[in-house]
């Protein structure tokens, strides 16, 4: 047990330092520096939900069009950010393996929770404030709000370690990443709910993380406003799996990896 709680604490260590070196490098010391993972979300959202309140109206299904957008983009921007950024990640980080305490998974880990906590500062940010002028409401049900974004935050992180690895494999794959995040806009639950598609559709989508944690984000935050559907065993059952074979890839790809 004290080998366990010995090691938690070099990797919580070697995981700061990580993120540390990680916002130094993107943002610098100079301007908002790590705001900026904050703010552009916040752009991303704020255009889309103007563009939107022009053609639906302010009220749409009987909830704010600007709530439901900003709800859904931010975290279709942080999925974005955390594919793109998962592509050759091990090369450009490669020489830090040199110290025993680092691992591949680490900087697949600090990546995505860089992006995690950008997403959710805009998320909370944008709710205060869209809140002072009513287009936001307070979330009915918090638990759901939260263990919706942790559904939506464990897929991700589960599909980052298999296109990480396979980024290094080929360079298809690295041009491949962008492609794949449009692909996932359809089965992301980003702007509808599964309640306004057919039933057949919906037990499909069923089958994809995204949605599930969508749902749940989207019934915290609106409550009995939205009838959600998700499952929540298919969802951690398909992330687990993705992340297994993300696992056994980068111990792969770890192997062929040369420390300079």
């Amino acid at each position: 047990m004290a080998n366990f709680s010995d090691g938690l604490r070099v990797q919580v260590k070697v995981v700061k330092a990580l993120m540390i070196r990680e916002l130094v490098t993107r943002f610098g010391r100079e301007n908002i520096g790590f705001l900026w993972v904050m703010v552009e979300p916040l752009l991303f959202a704020g255009l889309v939900g103007i563009v939107w309140t022009f053609m639906k109206g302010p009220v749409s299904h009987g909830i704010s069009v600007v709530a439901f957008v900003v709800s859904g983009y931010i975290p279709l921007t942080f999925l974005r950010h955390s594919f793109g950024r998962s592509s050759s990640i091990f090369v450009a980080n490669s020489a830090l393996l040199y110290h025993r305490q680092v691992k591949v998974m680490d900087f697949i880990f600090v990546r995505v929770l860089i992006e995690a906590i950008g997403a959710m500062m805009a998320y909370i940010f944008a709710g205060i404030v869209l809140s002072f002028f009513g287009y936001f409401p307070m979330p009915a049900n918090l638990g759901s709000l939260v263990a919706g974004w942790g559904i939506y935050v464990f897929f991700v992180f589960s599909i980052c370690t298999v296109l990480a690895p396979l980024s290094e494999v080929s360079e298809v794959v690295e041009k491949l990443v962008p492609i794949s995040v449009y692909i996932s806009i359809p089965f992301s639950g980003v702007f509808n709910m599964a309640s306004w598609l057919s039933p057949e559709v919906r037990e499909a989508l069923m089958w994809s993380p995204l949605v599930s944690g969508m749902e749940l984000m989207r019934y915290g935050l609106f409550g009995d406003a939205v009838t959600p559907y998700y499952d929540v065993s298919k969802a951690l059952g398909v992330s687990l799996c993705c992340l297994l074979a993300g696992l056994i890839l980068c111990r792969r790809v770890r192997r062929t990896l040369s420390v300079s």
